[in-house]
């Protein structure tokens, strides 16, 4: 988007991140190290290029966060990012559990 002669960029949601399924699988990757982008694209059957701009959308949104050491640069996972997931999904995991234990009791009361 452009405004007067410059250019605003809108900040990624991490739920539009996390949709992509490689990018949930970058996300994996990095979970368990911090890893470079080359080590990142070995493990997938697309360019170099392909994995840049999944790791860019996924820093935009700030699923990811760089770290220089020497020449190469590091993509580690945002632990805090990942936790505002987690609490969204709260509130569907309570839904969920009601609804089993619902049907727990239903099937109790059918098998007795």
């Amino acid at each position: 988007m452009q405004l007067n002669g410059c250019f605003l960029f809108m900040r990624r949601d991490i739920f539009q991140a996390i949709a992509d399924p490689t990018r949930r699988a970058i996300i994996t990757l990095i979970a368990l190290q911090a890893m470079t982008p080359n080590a990142i694209a070995t493990h997938f059957d697309s360019t170099r290029q392909a994995v840049s701009k999944h790791l860019k959308i996924l820093t935009e949104c700030g699923l990811v966060q760089t770290a220089q050491q020497g020449r190469e640069i590091y993509y580690t996972l945002e632990v805090e990012k990942i936790k505002e997931i987690d609490q969204w999904l709260e509130q569907f995991r309570s839904i969920w559990a009601t609804k089993f234990n619902q049907l727990d009791n239903l099937l109790d009361q059918l098998k007795n």
